[in-house]
């Protein structure tokens, strides 16, 4: 499997939605597998709200393997034998796509001076970096998550630029429960005293417990009810007695601290603040006067839905509603809601099924 890193700077400033734009945009960008002549087997591969270019390599920070690598290489659902892989660092991270942490025009870095981004706006990003790489239209654009909102938002305000299009355990709008954990999370950060108001990057420290709370908060919505019991239940964490007392008692206790730990040697706060707002101004219905097939009309795209049957994050209904907004757009759509016990976590673990539905969409 060919493995190349790369990045590059779009050539012109990147409107957004809020008025305002970026200039010097830089996209940092892995591909793999071999480009056609024709450039016909290109895909788009969109990473979720922490996860980065590194779909199917080693994480530079933290050593582990890519967060898709059961997923993408020869032989695999996503076989780089067949297919051209992009996956990029969306607009606002802080994985080497500018974002809070970049240098603006004065030479320091943004901060909160950065200015709120939207799904589409990321999208339009990816959408610059096609245009550099002189793909016109991808054999398909996938993603779970938020990377599913970016393939939606693709096809919908871009519908000529990816043939099939590969939602896994999304949404096409953020509800008032998503929104309201994305706001505790904010909360945190910013209540953290190291956070600065945004503008920590010139000092020793950094709103780490801040940011390790908002990613357990967020963690355990990736989660269900029947995974944390099944993993961890009631049980104690190397003791056999509580010990009256507010250290990690529970297992559970435990493993929520080291993922906020964990977490925070290899995101930047300040980008879970914008990348969040971006998910929370999600609402393709409202960029389309409000009916959400009215953004699917005149497509000519494939679609597929994919959901899970122990994701309350982003449960069957809201694939559901898609799904039907497809249909009254005349568009051709497929739809499964696959069993696993990993909640909304199960697109990145092993669930067999997911691997079947994905070969068979991309490969027929």
């Amino acid at each position: 499997m060919q493995l190349q890193t790369n990045s590059l700077t779009l050539p012109d400033p990147l409107p957004l939605d809020s008025g305002e734009e970026l200039h010097n945009v830089r996209i940092a960008f892995e591909t793999y597998g071999e480009l056609a002549p024709d450039k016909s087997n290109a895909i788009l591969l969109c990473h979720a709200l922490t996860g980065d270019q590194f779909v199917a390599s080693e994480h530079p920070v933290t050593g582990k393997p890519g967060w898709w690598e059961r997923m993408v290489g020869p032989g695999k659902p996503i076989d780089t034998d067949r297919f051209h892989i992009i996956c990029a660092n969306v607009i606002g991270s802080c994985m080497g796509s500018t974002g809070p942490a970049s240098d603006a025009d004065d030479g320091t870095p943004y901060g909160m001076r950065f200015p709120v981004l939207t799904i589409r706006d990321m999208v339009r990003g990816l959408v610059g970096l096609l245009d550099q790489l002189e793909i016109s239209q991808l054999h398909a654009v996938v993603g779970g998550s938020m990377g599913g909102m970016q393939a939606l938002s693709l096809a919908a305000n871009w519908p000529n630029r990816a043939g099939r299009v590969l939602a896994i355990a999304t949404t096409a709008r953020h509800s008032a429960q998503n929104i309201a954990f994305h706001e505790v999370g904010r909360q945190a950060i910013m209540a953290d005293p190291n956070w600065a108001k945004g503008d920590y990057y010139a000092g020793d420290t950094s709103p780490d417990a801040g940011l390790a709370v908002a990613r357990m908060a967020a963690h355990i919505t990736y989660l269900s009810e029947e995974g944390l019991t099944g993993k961890f239940g009631r049980r104690l964490q190397d003791r056999s007695e509580k010990t009256f007392g507010f250290d990690a008692d529970f297992q559970v206790e435990s493993y929520l601290r080291y993922q906020g730990s964990g977490f925070t040697r290899r995101f930047d706060a300040n980008s879970y603040l914008y990348i969040t707002r971006a998910m929370d101004y999600f609402d393709i219905a409202e960029e389309h006067g409000g009916l959400l097939a009215d953004a699917f009309a005149g497509t000519q795209a494939r679609f597929c839905l994919v959901s899970f049957d122990s994701d309350w994050l982003y449960p069957t209904a809201e694939s559901r509603h898609v799904v039907h907004a497809l249909n009254a757009a005349g568009a051709p759509v497929s739809f499964v809601e696959l069993s696993a016990p990993f909640g909304h976590d199960s697109f990145l673990l092993d669930v067999p099924a997911l691997d079947r539905v994905v070969k068979g969409f991309l490969h027929d």
